[in-house]
């Protein structure tokens, strides 16, 4: 088979030029087209669906998922947290229902979920996928993950007890805030990453450098080979079972984005995210540095509901967080070896850029690419 997707399309007797799938616009023009996925069993493929925060990949993935025989893997750092729906945008039961999603809603939030956890439970996930010959579709924003699932993670040097028990003991006389002022001026970009509170990740990203005299941060760039900007296929971690097409969505306005993450959280606000952390922040069990309560969204509503600021003070701060993690989210992507981006108009129906794709569906323009990357 010349591809791993071969699309069997018939539209009133001719193939539509991109070979996208149906479409409501097809529904409604009264024209019939098929679509008949074909899977290369011996040929496997990985797809990968990234992109900011309330850009629409839920949606794209669900599209796909009704159009291919995908999986939809969840990646997402909070989505993994039972009880913890609204505020993390998690699609509702009858979401699931029409398109089940891997890796979401399976842990307590007082449980601590690592990058290395995350990358067994992903290829898990994809070896049963392919086993089954579908084709797994990871869809998410938490990019550390992604970048540790495609590349690998660096081997980092191992524990120093004596040098661990000497954080401990600074920490325990001076506070955890001073071994992050201690992280941020070896290792700037990993203490903007790691919150004050987070004491094993301050502890961990400290003691590489005492150990290495090398930063954490300058550890994990080194997990990505030179020669990935030459060839994704030698970048890519050897124990991925298949070959990865990586696609990003985001919308081509930057104040387009800013808008929809504004009303996305006002509107979490209405159903309910007050109450909703309010359940998290009265357990006993759930300390305010922990990875989940820390949470974008849920950070702000507790400092609200400890007393820190109003109702209007709150969501204002959520929505400035928000829109700080989208740009986060853009900064790696930007400098992400190897994406086929799909650049959406204000109401994400179309495609704007890049000139290849532009003025079709988001769908559309991700088989496009498939088609001509999956060969």
């Amino acid at each position: 088979m010349e591809r791993i997707i071969q699309y069997v399309c018939d539209f009133n007797g001719s193939q539509p030029s991109l070979g996208y799938a149906p479409s409501p616009e097809a529904a409604v023009s009264g024209r019939a087209l098929v679509i008949k996925p074909v899977v290369d069993s011996d040929r496997p493929l990985i797809i990968t669906l990234m992109g900011p925060t309330a850009s629409g990949k839920t949606d794209l993935a669900i599209a796909l998922a009704e159009s291919m025989p995908c999986d939809i893997i969840s990646v997402d750092s909070a989505q993994v947290y039972r009880g913890m729906d609204i505020g993390t945008a998690k699609p509702d039961a009858g979401t699931l229902r029409r398109a089940p999603h891997q890796l979401l809603d399976f842990l307590d939030p007082a449980d601590a979920y690592s990058v290395v956890r995350f990358r067994r439970d992903a290829l898990d996930a994809i070896h049963r996928s392919i086993a089954a010959k579908r084709i797994p579709l990871l869809v998410g924003g938490t990019m550390l993950y992604f970048k540790a699932l495609i590349y690998g993670i660096a081997e980092l040097p191992p524990a120093d007890s004596k040098i661990r028990a000497d954080i401990e003991a600074e920490a325990r006389q001076h506070g955890w805030a001073t071994i992050h002022r201690r992280l941020a001026g070896v290792d700037p970009v990993a203490a903007r990453r790691i919150h004050s509170s987070d004491s094993q990740r301050l502890q961990r990203a400290l003691e590489v450098y005492e150990i290495s005299g090398r930063s954490l941060t300058r550890w994990q760039q080194g997990q990505v080979p030179g020669d990935a900007q030459k060839d994704p296929l030698a970048a890519f971690a050897p124990d991925l079972p298949a070959p990865v097409v990586q696609l990003a969505l985001a919308p081509l306005d930057r104040g387009e984005l800013h808008r929809r993450i504004e009303q996305r959280f006002r509107l979490m606000v209405e159903s309910g995210l007050v109450e909703e952390a309010r359940a998290l922040w009265q357990r006993p069990d759930l300390p305010p540095g922990l990875p989940a309560m820390r949470a974008v969204g849920y950070r702000q509503v507790i400092e609200y509901l400890e007393g820190r600021t109003s109702i209007d003070q709150m969501i204002e701060a959520g929505i400035v967080a928000t829109r700080q993690l989208a740009k986060r989210q853009l900064t790696w992507l930007r400098s992400w070896q190897h994406l086929n981006w799909l650049w959406t108009d204000a109401g994400g129906s179309s495609v704007m850029a890049p000139p290849q794709v532009a003025d079709c569906s988001p769908l559309q323009g991700a088989i496009y690419y498939l088609r001509n990357k999956a060969s």
